[in-house]
This record gives C-alpha cells, sequence and structure tokens, in this order.
C-alpha cells in the first residue's frame, strides 16, 4: 500500500475547491494547509451510478455532520477528494453542485485520476478510501463502514490517524504558515481570470454555434 504524505500525493496537481469560484488549490502551502494533519476520504463515485446514487447521500450527510458549524463546535479534522468517475465534466460539475461545499476534486481532464484508481486498486464503484495524514491506508473500503455506523466510524479513524489537536498548535506555527508564500494570493487571482475567459469562451463559441 502507498504511503506518502497527504500534500505530497498531490503535489504539481490541482484541487478545485467546491464553492461558487471553484477556487483551485495547487501551491505547496494551500495543499499542505488544507490536507495535513487530517483524515483524507477518497470517493470514488459518479452521479449516475446506481449505487452510487445510494451512497453519495449518506456520504454527503456524514461529511456535513462531522464538518458543518451547525453540527459540530469544531469541524473533524477530515478532508474529501472527490475522484470523478462521470463520463463527462458536465455529469461532474453536475453532481458536485448538489454536494458539500467543502468538498474538494481534481479537474475532470486530470489522468492523475486514473493513477489513484490503480495506486488503491478500485475496480467498482462506490469506494471510499479512508487515509492517515502520512499516506497509510486506514480503510481499503469504507462504504459500508459509513453506511453502518455513520459519523461514529470517524473516531475510529481519528485514533488510528494519531491526529495532532489543532488546539495545541503554538502561535509561532501559524505565523510560519502566513508568511511561507506571498504569491499564492497573485497566483489565485490569475487561475480566477483563466478561469473567467475559459468560461466567456466557450459561451462566445456556444453563440457563434447556436447563430
Amino acid at each position: 500500500m502507498p504511503r506518502l504524505s497527504m500534500a505530497s500525493l498531490f503535489t504539481g496537481k490541482i484541487l478545485i475547491v467546491n464553492n461558487k469560484d471553484c477556487d483551485e488549490m495547487d501551491t505547496e502551502r494551500e495543499l499542505s494547509q488544507r490536507l495535513e494533519n487530517k483524515v483524507m476520504l477518497l470517493y470514488f463515485g459518479s452521479g449516475e451510478c446506481p449505487r452510487c446514487q445510494e451512497f453519495s447521500p449518506v456520504l454527503k450527510d456524514f461529511f456535513v455532520r462531522l464538518t458543518d458549524e451547525f453540527y459540530v463546535e469544531r469541524a473533524s479534522q477530515l478532508v474529501l477528494v472527490y475522484v470523478s468517475q462521470d463520463e463527462t465534466e458536465e455529469k461532474q460539475e453536475k453532481f458536485l453542485k448538489t454536494m458539500p461545499k467543502r468538498w474538494l476534486s481534481l479537474p475532470f481532464q486530470d489522468e492523475f485520476k486514473r493513477e489513484l484508481e490503480s495506486m488503491f486498486v478500485v475496480c467498482d464503484t462506490p469506494v471510499v478510501v479512508v487515509l492517515k495524514p502520512s499516506g497509510e491506508v486506514i480503510s481499503g473500503n469504507a462504504v459500508e463502514e459509513i453506511e453502518r455506523l455513520g459519523p461514529a466510524c470517524f473516531k475510529n479513524w481519528e485514533e488510528a490517524a494519531d491526529l495532532i489537536n489543532r488546539n495545541f498548535l503554538l502561535a509561532e506555527d501559524f505565523d510560519d504558515m502566513s508568511l511561507r508564500s506571498i504569491t499564492d494570493p497573485i497566483r489565485r487571482l490569475k487561475y480566477k481570470l483563466d478561469k473567467k475567459m475559459k468560461k466567456e469562451k466557450r459561451e462566445n463559441e456556444e453563440e457563434d454555434a447556436m447563430s
């Protein structure tokens, strides 16, 4: 089984936040802040797979109950990356619109999805791989465990992962994180502008095709 830190697993890759702006993360600082010292779920699924259609709402509720301040005083140290098995980018986007804004995903065209499938021996869907911050596998497929135990199973994963309690982080740790890169805001702005230009170009092409 692979043993990599979560940030290093996605080094050189882009992860998209499932929010309105579809913010893209690719800098070492962004990935480290979002992924390190957390239990990671890799969700291999699709919006049209019948079994996924049954399980995805369960996973959504599971994730929300552990991370939404409406249910918990402090969000659990949990991150989820959707590894799309959807047939088209439009179908992936349609599915993600129904899922939590804190979910992350790989761009539809990213072939790294195939590497992850091979790495974790994914032959069918849905599959939820549970990983420690070190990259060590806690569960090769936690679908049945999530369905059976719900949020209660996170406590077992948390203990197995040996997570560092964030309440004990020193002030200088946060200072170091904030000073690590002053170029990140500029790069994020560039990505947003590139994304906006691509969207406008696609809309213009659609208008030209219709006229």
